[in-house]
């Protein structure tokens, strides 16, 4: 069956840089040790035991946070988050090496059949914990609020348009002082659930020539830089650049961001309240608890910024250890709650409301 609905009052986010949450181990492996048999949270201070994740840096803040606060109540539990990018989380999971993987975009085609065999006796589900938009940020001195279209965006970011004087750029942006400066593009160098989504909007919306994929199409060129904080730092450190990376990224670089058109040719500067309405119009197509959603990149709705990404947590709805599935359960069923969603706030983030959330805690409520 199919599930289609508005997320209703869906408030959007940013993402971030961390190290691996307060860990010194790199190497995730599989097993979690885990005593206890709660799932309403950690409330009653009944988890104990280490569990291993990994993938998606866009949610690595959250995790942080949640991860102190699960721990706060559950003091013999440990989580252990590596934000390795959602590529690497992905597959991490699907090798049995962690019990849950972050990704900025939910299982492609030719991996639930592994995902699956990796949960045995169940199927893989995604579950969105976490909503946010990607910003098009860029360093030019003197040319605040530019205004790019997808057309413009397919040009810079496949090295068609490689000065800020360009034709295209100077039509969009009639009243600005554009340099002669060359471009340098700036996009993610290992497999990112960021690249995924900011390529399928320029699928959608710009006729860009390449399938979108977390990978970076060699073909478009331009210049590699892994994980979104070092794009990040990439464009603030060199004059000319450009690059996309989550909203909070761009606010804690205090980069200038791109105000981007939708579909209605629009230009909108990207808010909390501009890519809310984005989220707003996605459709659930997953199946029972797989909450796999598809987000329109071309909407028409009016102040909507169109570039957002969803963060998914990939587990097994059933197949996980008896040990794992307790942990996971009682974590997710945490981040979850009204109390780990309002953790989100003061992060740049925002809660999941309505629908959604109803459906996501049905999801956690059934890992088993």
């Amino acid at each position: 069956m199919k599930y289609a609905g508005r997320l209703a009052a869906v408030a959007v986010v940013g993402a971030l840089s961390l190290a691996a949450c307060g860990t010194d181990n790199n190497n995730p492996s599989g097993g979690s040790t885990t005593a206890a048999t709660s799932s309403a949270g950690g409330n009653d201070a009944g988890l104990s035991g280490t569990i291993n994740a990994a993938g998606s840096s866009a949610q690595a803040n959250a995790i942080d946070e949640w991860k102190k606060n699960f721990q706060a109540k559950n003091p013999q539990a440990s989580l252990n988050y590596q934000p390795s990018g959602s590529g690497a989380g992905v597959q991490s999971f699907i090798q049995g090496q962690v019990a849950f993987a972050g990704s900025d975009s939910a299982l492609k085609d030719d991996e639930p059949t592994q995902a699956d065999a990796r949960c045995k006796t169940g199927k893989a589900i995604n579950i969105p914990m976490v909503t946010g938009p990607v910003a098009v940020v860029y360093n030019l001195p003197g040319a605040e609020g530019l205004q790019l279209s997808p057309k413009t965006l397919v040009g810079i970011f496949n090295s068609k348009i490689t000065k800020w004087d360009d034709a295209a750029i100077k039509a969009e942006n009639p009243s600005a002082q554009l340099p002669s400066t060359p471009i340098q593009a700036f996009h993610r160098s290992d497999e990112s659930g960021t690249s995924d989504n900011f390529t399928k909007f320029l699928k959608a919306t710009g006729e860009w020539p390449y399938e979108p994929a977390k990978a970076w199409p060699a073909e478009a060129k331009g210049q590699g830089a892994k994980g979104s904080d070092q794009v990040a730092a990439s464009v603030k450190g060199a004059e000319g650049a450009i690059g996309y990376v989550e909203l909070s990224y761009a606010e804690n670089s205090q980069l200038q961001k791109a105000k981007v058109s939708n579909g209605a040719g629009e230009f909108v500067e990207l808010t909390a309240d501009s890519a809310a309405k984005t989220v707003e119009t996605a459709e659930i197509t997953g199946t029972g608890n797989d909450l796999k959603l598809s987000i329109d990149y071309a909407t028409k709705t009016p102040g909507a910024y169109p570039i957002v990404l969803v963060t998914y947590e990939i587990t097994c709805e059933k197949g996980l250890s008896a040990e794992e599935s307790k942990l996971v359960k009682g974590f997710l069923t945490y981040t979850a709650s009204d109390e780990g969603q309002a953790a989100l706030k003061e992060l740049g983030y925002a809660p999941l409301a309505g629908d959604l959330l109803t459906k996501v805690r049905t999801a956690v409520e059934a890992i088993s």
